[in-house]
């Protein structure tokens, strides 16, 4: 035993999926401890908020403040409210009104508000240009125009007693408040989603609640599959034509147009993640069946099994001491593979609006149907959908990875 588990850890694919997994298992036990409460609170009320640290606005005002002059402040003031549609505008513009395209530099940000403010009169009327485009203009002038501004910025609050305004405070635009300073920061690493909840936190729950259903539904398949397939292997004859005979009707019907059957006839309100992993595992265990029926066909005439059946033993010692052994490295290769099934077919089915119901626990196809839902794609949200197939992609691809690397420890003809 001590040898062959050398033997596995010496196999460098089995290795690097072990280290994978071993990473995505730390991350859900670890990140909880760090960040918990509720995956599926909504924190913010806006929708797919991008990634970054927030901070208090309310509380900032009231943190000591101290006096930076950093040269590029101005430039970066003026860059952040300068998005890319503006800047194609702002070329537009002045081509229209006849400055050289050869001496507009869309990246070159000072160059291009030069010839802004050089040339720009909300007076003029450029030919052929709407009113609501003009308005446009008007807008982007007057936004470019404060982010340039070194007024000060005044904050105060009304007095009830006397209904006056109070002032509390001025703030220069040279201010920087410490970010420790402040009593109320939330960082997101990965934004939120459509509905205000935190990612990388529904992102490490759904993780686990994936490869639950993976696992539950995985340990099924491979249950039945291997007492399918030692039953029909080694007794044979009716039990054989009996077993295989349910086989191929499962074999012909696709699994996954009867999970969807199966999965539609349940109910919203009755799919929770344990009937999906159940549903998933008694649909998925054909091929492991044949695959076993195959290796048991190939052991029961040897030697030992013969022995075996002279000296009286009955079917189910024989079964699990003098056939189990030999293929018992297949049957952990077909638990691994059923697991990253499981895993692909719950995101398949949550995809399709046939998952598990949305407000237990979320999954990795759960996100996947959210974000897409919601046009995460389209509006340029890629922190709700991208790292959820990166994840998807990653336990898949480990997965595989330790498969392939007990194949090689396991399977003489791929040894080196």
């Amino acid at each position: 035993m001590t040898n062959t588990i050398k033997q596995i850890f010496h196999s460098p694919k089995f290795v690097v999926g072990f280290c994978i997994m071993a990473f995505i298992l730390l991350s859900m036990i670890i990140y909880p401890l760090v960040n918990p409460g509720n995956p599926l609170e909504m924190i913010g009320l806006g929708s797919f908020q991008k990634p970054g640290t927030y901070v208090s606005l309310y509380d900032s005002i009231d943190s000591s403040s101290t006096i930076f002059k950093l040269p590029d402040a101005e430039n970066n003031r003026i860059s952040q409210k300068l998005k890319d549609e503006d800047r194609i505008a702002i070329m537009n513009w002045l081509i229209d009104y006849g400055v050289s395209e050869s001496d507009i530099n869309l990246s070159d940000t000072n160059s291009l508000l030069d010839l802004w403010w050089k040339n720009y009169d909300s007076s003029i009327l450029v030919e052929g240009m709407t009113k609501a485009k003009r308005n446009y203009y008007m807008r982007l002038n007057k936004s470019l125009e404060s982010a340039k501004r070194t007024e000060e910025y005044v904050v105060s609050h009304t007095d009830k007693e006397l209904n006056e305004l109070e002032t509390v405070r001025t703030i220069e635009n040279t201010d920087y408040v410490n970010i420790q300073d402040v009593a109320n920061v939330k960082r997101l690493p990965l934004g939120t989603d459509n509905f205000g909840r935190d990612v990388l936190k529904e992102l490490v729950s759904a993780c686990g609640t994936s490869l639950r259903i993976g696992l539950i539904a995985g340990a099924i398949a491979t249950l039945i599959g291997l007492t399918f397939g030692l039953l029909a292997g080694y007794v044979g004859g009716i039990v054989d034509d009996i077993i295989m005979f349910i086989t191929n009707i499962f074999t012909v019907i696709p699994s996954f147009v009867l999970l969807l059957l199966i999965s539609y006839s349940i109910g919203q309100d009755q799919r929770g993640a344990s009937t999906i992993a159940l549903v998933i595992g008694f649909t998925s265990w054909v091929w492991t069946a044949r695959a076993v029926r195959a290796q048991v066909i190939s052991l029961r005439k040897r030697d030992h099994v013969n022995l075996s059946k002279l000296s009286g033993h009955s079917l189910i010692r024989i079964i699990i001491t003098d056939i189990l052994p030999y293929i018992a490295s297949y049957v952990v290769m077909a638990f691994i593979l059923q697991i990253s099934t499981a895993i692909l077919a719950e995101a398949q089915l949550s995809m399709l609006g046939l998952g598990p119901k949305t407000t237990e626990v979320p999954t990795l196809g759960l996100m996947m149907n959210w974000s897409m839902l919601y046009a995460a794609h389209l509006n340029g949200s890629w922190w709700a959908y991208f790292p959820v197939l990166l994840t998807i992609a990653l336990i898949s691809f480990s997965l595989n990875l330790m498969n392939t690397g007990l194949d090689q420890v396991f399977n003489p003809t791929l040894r080196d």
